[in-house]
C-alpha cells in the first residue's frame, strides 16, 4: 500500500461524518447526494446531476470511499505550473487549446475546445480500476465551471455519480482578483508541483 492509499484512510472520524451526510456507506447501492446546496451555486457551476462537493468535502469524501476517483480536468499546462492534488488519480483535460491557436479578444485568452479524447480516457480509467459507471467520480478544474460542463457530458454518457468540485483546485476569485478564498490549495489539502507517473495525461 503506497502513501497515497494510506492518505485515503486517515481522518476516519471526519470522513464517517461526511459519508453519513451522503447516505452512501461503502458497498451500499444508494442514490448519491450533494453536500452543497445546488441553489447556492451560479448557473455556470450547476450540473444536470446536481452533485457537488467543496474541495474540503472532496478530501473527506475520498478518505471514506476507496472506489471513488478524483480526476483533475485542467490542462497539462495548469497542472505543470500550478500544481496537482496528491489525491488526484489522473489528469484528463476536458478542454485543450484550439489547434489553430486562435485568440478570443473578449476573453483575453486563446480559444479552447473540448478534448475529443476526454470521454474515452475517462472510460479507460474507470475500466482500469475495475469500477462501474455508478462509482463516484469527482471532477476538479480551476474553480468549478469546466468541471460542471464535464460532469454534464459524463452524465449524458451514463455515469450516475459524477460530482463537481465547486471551488476547484485554485478557488474562486476574491475582490482583489486573487484566488485565495477557497479551493483545494487554500483548504490546506495535500498537493505538489510534481506529477506522478500514473497521474499524467
Amino acid at each position: 500500500m503506497n502513501k497515497f492509499a494510506i492518505n485515503r484512510g486517515i481522518s476516519a472520524a471526519f470522513a464517517i461524518t461526511m459519508i453519513a451526510a451522503t447516505g452512501a456507506w461503502a458497498g451500499d447501492l444508494v442514490r448519491p447526494v450533494s453536500l452543497v446546496e445546488p441553489a447556492s451555486l451560479p448557473d455556470k457551476k450547476r450540473t444536470a446531476l446536481d452533485l457537488y462537493l467543496t474541495a474540503e468535502q472532496a478530501g473527506a469524501f475520498l478518505a471514506g470511499h476507496d472506489d471513488a476517483l478524483l480526476v483533475d480536468i485542467r490542462t497539462r499546462a495548469e497542472v505543470s505550473f500550478v500544481g496537482i492534488a496528491d489525491e488526484a488519480d489522473k489528469n484528463i483535460p476536458y478542454m485543450v487549446m484550439d489547434d489553430f491557436w486562435e485568440f478570443d479578444d473578449d476573453k483575453g485568452a486563446y480559444k479552447m475546445m473540448v478534448n475529443p479524447e476526454f470521454s474515452d480516457a475517462i472510460a479507460d480509467l474507470v475500466a482500469a480500476r475495475g469500477l462501474s459507471r455508478d462509482a463516484p467520480i469527482l471532477l476538479m478544474c480551476r474553480s468549478g465551471s469546466r468541471s460542471a460542463r464535464a460532469a454534464d457530458l459524463l452524465g449524458q454518457l451514463g455515469y450516475t455519480a459524477v460530482y463537481s468540485v465547486v471551488d476547484g483546485f485554485e478557488g474562486d476569485k476574491s475582490p482583489d482578483g486573487g484566488r485565495n478564498l477557497n479551493g483545494w490549495k487554500n483548504a490546506g489539502l495535500a498537493w505538489s508541483y510534481t506529477i506522478r507517473p500514473e497521474q499524467h495525461y
